[in-house]
Formats: C-alpha cells, sequence, structure tokens
C-alpha cells in the first residue's frame, strides 16, 4: 500500500503543511502519500508530542518526517510516533537551514553517511513501520557521482525502506534556504542513474518539478514523484492525480464541495481554539484560473484574520468565484 502512495507525494514544508493543509490536501487526493512539516527529535522526546504529531484519521496515508543526529534520541522520537500511527517515519537530509545546521542535522549530514546509517538502523529498531530518508544528491563541493553512491549504499546497507533524492546540491556556505531551492542546478539524470542501480529500492524524485505532464516523465524513470510548491500553490492539481497517477477515475470534489467541506472541518476546529486564518491560509490557490480568483484570495487573506471570523468567510470567497472551468494544470 504504501509503496504504491509513493508514486506521488507532497513534500514536506516547513510552516506549510500542517494538519489543516493536510486535511485540505486529502480532499483532493485519495492515493497520494502527504508528510508533515519536519519535527525535531529533541521536541518528540523533550516537548510536547501530542502537539507536534497529532493528525486525523483522514490523512492516511501520511509521513513523519523527523529531524536529527542522534541515533537514541531519533530511536525514542521514533517509538513514540509510531503509538500515533504514521504510515511511514522519514529522516531529513536535505534541509540546507542555518537553524537545522546548527543542531548538525538536515543536509550536512550528508558528509557523515556512516552516522546516518546508524540513525537509520536506531530508528528501524524502534518500529516496524518503514523508515525512509530525504537526501539530496549532494553538499558543497561533493562530487556526486562517488559521494552520492557512497551515501546511498550505506542507506541500502542500514536497510533503508526508501529513498527520496532532491535533485539539487545543497550549498552549506553562501546559498539561504531559498536560494537552495532554485539556484544549484537540477540533475535528474543523476538521480536515474542512481535508481537504475540500487533497483529494486523504491526511489522517489524531488526538486523543480512543477506539472503532472513533468511528473508522468519522471514516472518513466523512478518509482515516484515528489512536488512541493507547486502542490501547495496550486492544490487543484492535486485533483488530477488519483485518475492520471493512480488510475483511479473516480470522481473527485468540485471547489464547492471542497469550501464545504473545509468550512464544516473549521467549525470543529474553532471550538478547540483554532483560528480560522490557520486554516484559510492554506486554501488562497484553489479558485486559481478562476473568474473572481483575486477577490478569493483577498477574502481569505484579510477577512479570515478578523476577530472571530468564522466557517462563513470561506463560504462568502467561494460565492465570488463564477462557475467556470479552472484553467488546465497540466
Amino acid at each position: 500500500m504504501i509503496n504504491q502512495s509513493r508514486r506521488f507525494s507532497v513534500a514536506p514544508m516547513m510552516d506549510w503543511t500542517d494538519r489543516h493543509c493536510r486535511v485540505l490536501h486529502r480532499l483532493l487526493t485519495r492515493h497520494g502519500l502527504l508528510f508533515t512539516e519536519m519535527v525535531n527529535s529533541g521536541a518528540i522526546v523533550h516537548g510536547d508530542a501530542e502537539r507536534h504529531l497529532r493528525f486525523a484519521a483522514v490523512e492516511h496515508p501520511i509521513a513523519l518526517q523527523i529531524g536529527g543526529a542522534d541515533p537514541a534520541e531519533l530511536a525514542a522520537a521514533t517509538r513514540i510516533a509510531d503509538g500515533f500511527g504514521y504510515d511511514e517515519i522519514n529522516l531529513n537530509v536535505g534541509c540546507p537551514s542555518d537553524r537545522v545546521q546548527s543542531g548538525r542535522f538536515g543536509a550536512c549530514l550528508m558528509a557523515v553517511p556512516d552516522l546516518v546509517a546508524e540513525c537509520v538502523r536506531a530508528m528501524r529498531g524502534a518500529t516496524d513501520k518503514p523508515v525512509t530518508v530525504k537526501c539530496r544528491i549532494g553538499i558543497d563541493d561533493q562530487d556526486i557521482e562517488e559521494s552520492l553512491d557512497r551515501f546511498a549504499d550505506k542507506m541500502a546497507e542500514a536497510g533503508v525502506a526508501a529513498l527520496y533524492v532532491h535533485a539539487r546540491k545543497a550549498w552549506l556556505q553562501g546559498l539561504s534556504p531559498k536560494e537552495n531551492r532554485t539556484i544549484p542546478p537540477l540533475d535528474y539524470p543523476r538521480v536515474y542513474r542512481l535508481r537504475q542501480r540500487l533497483a529494486p529500492l523504491p526511489m522517489m524524485i524531488n526538486g523543480g518539478i512543477e506539472t503532472l505532464d513533468q511528473a508522468e516523465t519522471h514516472l518513466e524513470h523512478m518509482d515516484g514523484v515528489m512536488l512541493g510548491r507547486a502542490a501547495y500553490h496550486n492544490p487543484m492539481l492535486l485533483a488530477e492525480i488519483d485518475a492520471r497517477i493512480f488510475g483511479d477515475d473516480r470522481e473527485v470534489p468540485d471547489l464547492a464541495e471542497i469550501m464545504r467541506a473545509m468550512a464544516e472541518y473549521a467549525e470543529t476546529q474553532l471550538t478547540s481554539g483554532v483560528r480560522l486564518n490557520n486554516i484559510a491560509r492554506h486554501m488562497l490557490g484553489l479558485a486559481n484560473g478562476r473568474r473572481g480568483a483575486r477577490q478569493f484570495r483577498q477574502i481569505l487573506s484579510v477577512d479570515a484574520c478578523r476577530p472571530n471570523a468564522g466557517p462563513e468567510v470561506l463560504m462568502r470567497a467561494l460565492e465570488l468565484v463564477e462557475d467556470q472551468p479552472m484553467a488546465a494544470a497540466s
């Protein structure tokens, strides 16, 4: 089941792929694999695990991404997370932010594959769920041929269940996290070669993929594709993946049905202290390509932030969108 879901996944994105975002995305796709934001292993072990790890049953299949570099702490965090029922536990070896580097985890771990392998083994010992790794093709001045092969071989030896590979280097010195998402050149053929060499180890490709046409091209070479910002900013793209990627042509909700479902969800969340804007901010791109989209975004951006804003704000935004076909999201 999880191997099939990995054919299309939505990338873990800090401050974006929270539980409200994932509920929205699950309305749009039954089959795609959803990821949490990265959660630091220390926050799970020493902090409020319930706050960091809780999710709704409707979000399955769902993977938890953990950041960390201490095998014992990662094992403890994995053991705690296992009790919440995630379908997969993923170790972040790709994030280039200064905050992550200062904690000696994320992309800088690509320089110490033996330590990462030890982390994977420790995590595997704490759960019977698949333990996976998300990485880059290299960092800084690494030779992406030799160093990536060495890293991936260590992961395979440690028993990793799958690899998600962002097809760019991360430059830990000289580029910001934002620049690291666009400036280092993409090298998809390098990821294809790695997948071919390590088959049948499942391998998914990430980085710079913006359309489903591009995703389908990558699937000719890879076991799965992962989209990040393209899926977030144009969430209706996700409404096409069940049919195009998974062969499930069951009818998907239209915009009105999605907005009504999110209004009902918001009503339940508001009673527990959630503010409407924490939900509405993930919905701004739902009307892209339709007349009235600008006003739709404005209401969700402004009115949802007002004190005591309720689900009626979502329905008022819907009323401003004319009923006409959305622009193609191929």
